[in-house]
């Protein structure tokens, strides 16, 4: 559990961002939104929440990827909620996500009802696109976005995880597809890309994650390799491989893994990195099929 005490000590060492004025309590106080420039109440708007890493926060972890930094060049709305804080003497943040990460000391708190609670507030106060509501989330914040994506399948239109992932139990598909992006660094010692557990609770690999929601999303497990990316700024030239999972898939679903090669548990990540991950999010709108249709 020490090393998750370390997850985004860089964080603090990042310059503070600009945010937008203003601001919604969705309940647990007042958030800060990012509102573009070119936003207009008479076009359906993207909205992207992102969601921290245990340790972190909201403001901490847009410090660190960037995406209100580019609000403006992509014209989405712009949200990054922080979690409880346990009770232990540190009073970490959290998400309740799932046995393996991270609700350490067993608290009741449901963040699945706020977070959706979040998306359902937004579409009040703003024109959000229902098709192109999107979850980003860093390690514990990708293990909630899963289950964001799992609970709420009927609104999720596409989620990005770095270094998270998925539950371990069987459980039948979710009753909507969507579109799944695990981005993972092979040398993450904290959340491991081949697996691993917490505190004895497992979690799955970045590989049974992606072919789980290919499975979910009716999906050939067969992947198709594409083009290497550039993530991390440390490691030379186009060092991430892309693994597609989209045959067969029903309509709004796809499961897609990109491996950063000897990338860390928080890589430094490139200066594209966030355009690249909205990019992706605006590739994969929301298309409402079920598996009952």
């Amino acid at each position: 559990m020490k090393k998750l005490y370390s997850l985004l000590t860089l964080l603090v060492l990042l310059a503070p961002m600009q945010l937008s004025a203003q601001s919604i309590d969705f309940g647990r106080g007042e958030l800060p939104i990012t509102v573009p420039d070119s936003y207009s109440a008479d076009n359906p708007t993207p909205l992207i929440v992102l969601l921290h890493g245990y340790t972190s926060s909201g403001r901490g972890q847009d410090m660190y990827l960037g995406f209100s930094r580019v609000a403006d060049r992509y014209n989405f709305l712009f949200v990054a909620p922080d979690g409880t804080q346990e009770t232990s003497d540190r009073q970490n943040r959290f998400w309740n996500a799932t046995d393996a990460c991270c609700n350490f000391f067993n608290s009741e708190v449901d963040d699945s009802g706020y977070i959706i609670g979040i998306i359902n507030k937004m579409k009040e106060e703003y024109n959000v696109d229902p098709n192109r509501v999107y979850l980003v989330g860093h390690s514990n914040g990708g293990f909630m976005s899963y289950q964001m994506a799992y609970r709420h399948s009927d609104s999720i239109a596409a989620i990005a995880s770095l270094a998270g992932a998925t539950h371990l139990e069987d459980r039948d598909a979710p009753a909507n597809p969507v579109h799944i992006l695990q981005i993972h660094g092979t040398d993450d010692t904290t959340i491991e890309y081949g697996g691993g557990d917490i505190q004895g609770n497992v979690y799955p690999s970045a590989m049974e994650t992606v072919t789980q929601w290919a499975d979910y999303n009716g999906c050939s497990t067969e992947g198709a390799e594409r083009e290497l990316r550039d993530l991390e700024s440390n490691l030379e030239g186009h060092e991430s491989s892309v693994l597609l999972f989209e045959l067969g898939c029903a309509a709004g679903g796809s499961s897609e893994l990109w491996t950063i090669q000897n990338g860390s548990h928080v890589p430094r990540v490139s200066e594209s990195f966030s355009a690249q991950v909205v990019e992706w999010l605006y590739a994969h709108p929301k298309e409402f099929a079920s598996y009952a249709d």
